[in-house]
């Protein structure tokens, strides 16, 4: 691995230090290209097919379980060619080194550091800013874990600048040792400090990378989006950005129920009972390696789940991942409950998600070769018949008619596949923001189905990012790159821009989109003819889950 590392940033040094003639690129880099001036010193980055470019700025520094600091200024000029250390985290899996690849990395306690696509630098434009929140809950995840979140060709087809950032994940940013000494108040909720911190490094800095600091964006995927939730409702966060976009991040669990501290308090209890450290000895925290306090806190949080008999995110199991904490104090309360925060009012909001999302994107970390020879595309009408009885029961005709009314054209058997359990909560976030009376919200589902592994993966998790970013050119494993997904990009990256550019996603290429209601249900439904519907799927979801609030 650390070999492998090595060649990486030999590779990428080498490329950079060439002349543009040299590497048949439209790529410049040197010396005296691409120095911006940051408040703690200039950076050089470089400029590639008319973008500037800067990787790894280091936006704060941290201790461990500590709130982050500034960082210290330097006096030199800090190369920023290559992307930072990411934060510590469990290895991934490497099934997914096909659709979701990425950069590999090395993980540092040192790792708060954000990356900057821009136009122009210093040209006193005002650009909208967008600053990207990666996904992996609030546990794995990095700000370039995945090539689609490259935000090049979005900086350029926009005229936006684009931010993407490292945070403290998992045990590391989330672990609750306020009992244990005052340097640990906000212990519980450090990854999202370091995200506020973040956001004023990109507001303090703004203009120098040609953005207005009055018009940043944060958007996110996933876990990013269940970040953006927790943003609108943490006080510390206010007024560092102006709208907010959540992609597959609402869901009941994840940013709309984060941790009580009677559970994050016998958490960190019993991660130093499995360590064997007393309270007294807090500090040899500071030392162990990470793969220590990780194996500890993922069996104190088996132990606190099973104890307190908390259900999984899921609901089909007892179990706790990390989140942030609702602490009375620096999250005062749920982001998104019953009501929406009033601090969030005056944010104009953007949610959505996938038709399938997880429904079919599990197979894939499975038997990808069963999956690509037996699939939906490939069952005859009794075999869809079987299969829906299997799945619905008595309701497997109801189920299949208000599919077909909600999705005409699509085939009985994409039925079995549609998504609840991020499209009721995106619903339930969109209705209960247009019932707060302030900024607009726009709902949003992605329906688009790769056809890449002979499309048994269909409209499936994340699978909108790299039109949203209109990152196709870098992600042909995730969805190929023909005309129609080009087509489809376009029109998603625009809408997007529009959005952080006003507030409206209206542009040109789309339907009228109208803001959400619970009276009218508009959503913009994503596919190679965007269309907005109205209540399209409610008797669909109701059926689906007869229990779901929306």
């Amino acid at each position: 691995m650390q070999r492998t590392v090595l060649a990486i940033l030999a590779l990428t040094l080498g490329t950079l230090s060439l002349p543009a003639a040299a590497t048949g690129e439209s790529l410049i880099a040197q010396p005296d290209t691409a120095v911006a001036q940051t408040r703690a010193g200039k950076v050089q980055g470089f400029i590639r097919n008319g973008i500037y470019t800067y990787r790894g700025i280091p936006y704060a520094t941290a201790k461990r379980f500590q709130a982050p600091q500034s960082v210290k200024p330097w006096q030199d000029v800090r190369p920023a060619l290559m992307y930072g250390n990411i934060c510590p985290q469990p290895e991934g899996n490497p099934l997914a080194n096909f659709m979701f690849s990425g950069p590999i990395l090395k993980q540092s306690d040192d790792c708060l550091n954000l990356n900057v696509w821009t136009p122009a630098v210093n040209d006193g434009q005002k650009r909208p800013v967008m600053v990207w929140l990666h996904g992996g809950g609030f546990s794995n995840g990095s700000s370039i874990e995945n090539y689609s979140y490259d935000g090049e060709n979005l900086s350029r087809t926009g005229d936006v600048v684009v931010v993407s950032v490292n945070h403290r994940l998992n045990a590391m940013g989330h672990l609750d040792l306020s009992a244990y000494g005052r340097q640990y108040q906000n212990s519980a909720n450090s990854g999202v400090q370091d995200l506020v911190v973040a956001l004023q490094w990109v507001k303090d800095n703004a203009a120098q990378f040609g953005g207005d600091p009055q018009n940043i964006t944060i958007f996110g995927e996933s876990g990013g989006g269940a970040k953006v939730l927790t943003l609108m409702g943490t006080p510390a966060a206010k007024g560092l950005f102006h709208k907010a976009i959540v992609q597959s991040g609402a869901l009941e669990g994840m940013g709309m129920t984060l941790l009580k501290p009677a559970t994050t308090r016998r958490v960190a209890e019993l991660t130093l009972q499995n360590l064997g450290i007393k309270p007294s000895e807090i500090g040899k925290l500071d030392s162990l390696p990470y793969a220590d306090i990780n194996a500890a806190t993922q069996k104190a949080l088996d132990q606190t789940a099973q104890e307190q008999q908390l259900p999984t995110i899921r609901g089909d199991g007892i179990g706790l991942s990390w989140a942030p904490a609702t602490d009375g104090k620096y999250i005062p309360a749920e982001p998104v409950g019953e009501k929406y925060p009033a601090i969030a009012k005056n944010i104009p909001l953007l949610i959505g998600s996938n038709l399938t999302e997880w429904n079919t994107i599990y197979a894939y970390f499975g038997d990808t070769a069963k999956a690509q020879r037996d699939n939906h595309h490939h069952w005859n009408a009794a075999q869809t018949a079987a299969r829906m009885q299997e799945k619905y029961g008595s309701r497997s005709q109801a189920i299949g008619k208000a599919f077909a009314a909600a999705y005409p054209g699509r085939k009985p058997a994409d039925a079995l596949f549609v998504d609840t359990f991020l499209r009721i909560p995106a619903l339930k976030t969109a209705r209960i923001k247009a019932e707060q009376g302030g900024a607009p919200v726009y709902n949003y589902l992605f329906t688009w189905d790769t056809p890449v592994l002979g499309g048994f993966a269909m409209s499936y998790h994340t699978a909108e990012i790299p039109f949203v970013m209109n990152s196709l050119a870098l992600t042909e494993t995730m969805h190929g790159n023909g005309s129609e997904a080009k087509a489809l990009a376009d029109k998603m990256s625009r809408a997007w821009v529009a959005f952080a550019r006003t507030g409206n996603p209206n542009t040109g290429g789309l339907p009228q989109w109208e803001a959400y209601t619970s009276q009218n249900g508009a959503t913009m439904i994503f596919n190679n003819k965007p269309v907005v519907k109205y209540h399209h799927d409610a008797e669909l979801l109701r059926l689906l889950k007869p229990d779901g609030r929306f």
